[in-house]
């Protein structure tokens, strides 16, 4: 079983290689396959796919009687597995692998390629409505445009912080991007990892020799040019510039989308640290651009280029007719956009907690997080991190708007709390 897997995993590098051909016999790259294809034969003799199906069928059996938020397991349709053929079976669980194992998990699901959620839309779309709330059909449309939105924007069209009583604020726009060529995460061999590293370094290498960027790549993998020590990938990470080590989260590593840590990772990081791709993380590619300003137009207009100019130079981001931009999680899927800003509420986090600041910020479509991200702590001094939660079936400049009003509306609240104390 690890033969086959090592030999299949290995031939994606070979396909990208011109293998010289042997006037006398078969190529290389021919033996290979056929000694893959026997041990594979000799799998599915012995019955080892079947045993690993089995074994997960069971835990999603059992994630749907002990974790019912888990949407992967509530949904699950026996069913339509049963009708799909054996390939399909196996690809399908794969998919569902890390909220198989990680029962607690609020999804449950990550998909492999960039066509799976087309593939397995009967049972995958299912998911996706459950979890964005969409009762009808979904298809997502794709718009940019802050000018389409002038009924919803202030006069002159500057979504101006000053305006709500903010000073200069810390903004952060970023999207999840996969390119179209390649595996999604779960599904990348080493070879395809650092395969697509080069093919970014390529890309930034024209970012760096542009004055408009500037900055330098980092990289994880050992022995490049590029290489960090361990100490100067841990500064970036503490200046939330890197991702933090992803084979200490179970959740990814039951996906798949750990594997092969550190190989194939990296980030660039423009001149001004203002404009920011991370390599190799949940997805192929996390553009964001941050800004301390007044003026949230800035930040949204940066990211728009930001990523015209990454795929210009770096390829065509996966895409679907009905999902949008395709994401390894489902819960990104459309625009793949998240938009936040960190703000002082005081008097809403008065007890220590963000519980009265979530309660408010829920029927006005927002998120809160801790100052340093999901599952992090509230600042001592009440800064939260605030963005809209909806991703699919919302435009990008919707989303920016609806940022500002939400903001506008948390501070009217937050004004009629009682001061803090302490």
């Amino acid at each position: 079983m690890a033969a086959s897997g090592a030999l299949l995993g290995g031939t994606s590098l070979l396909f990208s290689m011109q293998l010289p051909v042997q006037a006398d016999g078969p190529t290389l790259f021919q033996k290979i396959v056929e000694i893959s294809d026997r041990l594979e034969r000799v799998e599915d003799a012995l019955g080892v796919e079947d045993l690993e199906n089995e074994r997960l069928l069971k835990l999603i059996q059992k994630a749907r009687v002990d974790f019912p938020d888990n949407l992967m397991a509530k949904h699950f349709d026996f069913d339509y597995y049963k009708s799909l053929s054996p390939g399909l079976r196996k690809r399908l669980l794969r998919c569902c692998k890390s909220g198989a194992e990680n029962m607690d998990s609020g999804m449950g699901m990550y998909a492999m390629h960039p066509e799976d959620y087309d593939l397995f839309k009967p049972y995958m779309d299912k998911v996706i409505r459950a979890y964005h709330k969409i009762s009808g059909n979904v298809h997502h449309v794709t718009n940019w445009e802050l000018s389409t939105k002038a009924d919803k924007l202030p006069a002159g069209g500057k979504l101006d912080l000053t305006k709500l009583g903010l000073g200069p604020t810390s903004m952060r726009v970023r999207v999840g991007r996969n390119l179209a060529d390649y595996p999604l995460p779960g599904a990348m061999t080493k070879e395809d990892r650092l395969r697509m590293e080069q093919q970014m370094l390529k890309a930034f290498k024209k970012l760096i020799s542009d004055p408009a960027y500037g900055g330098q790549y980092y990289s994880l993998t050992p022995g490049l040019p590029e290489s960090i020590s361990d100490a100067k990938y841990k500064e970036l990470v503490n200046s939330h510039l890197m991702f933090k080590d992803m084979a200490a989260d179970s959740y990814l590593a039951s996906a798949g989308i750990a594997s092969d840590w550190p190989h194939g990772r990296g980030c660039y990081v423009s001149a001004d640290k203002g404009f920011i791709v991370w390599v190799g993380e949940e997805d192929h590619l996390r553009i964001m651009c941050m800004k301390r300003g007044t003026f949230l137009n800035d930040v949204f207009d940066r990211l728009k280029g930001a990523c015209d100019v990454v795929e210009k130079n770096a390829g065509t981001f996966a895409h679907s007719k009905d999902y949008g931009y395709v994401t390894s999680c489902p819960t990104n899927l459309g625009t793949g956009m998240r938009a936040s800003l960190h703000i002082q509420l005081p008097n809403l986090t008065a007890d220590g907690t963000e519980s009265k600041a979530k309660a408010v910020c829920k029927p006005l479509g927002l998120s809160v997080r801790g100052k340093g991200g999901e599952h992090t702590p509230i600042g001592a001094d009440g800064t939260v991190d605030i963005s809209p939660s909806a991703r699919l079936m919302i435009e990008e400049a919707d989303i920016v708007v609806a940022l500002y009003e939400g903001i506008k509306r948390l501070l009217a609240e937050e004004k009629k709390c009682p001061p803090r104390t302490k």
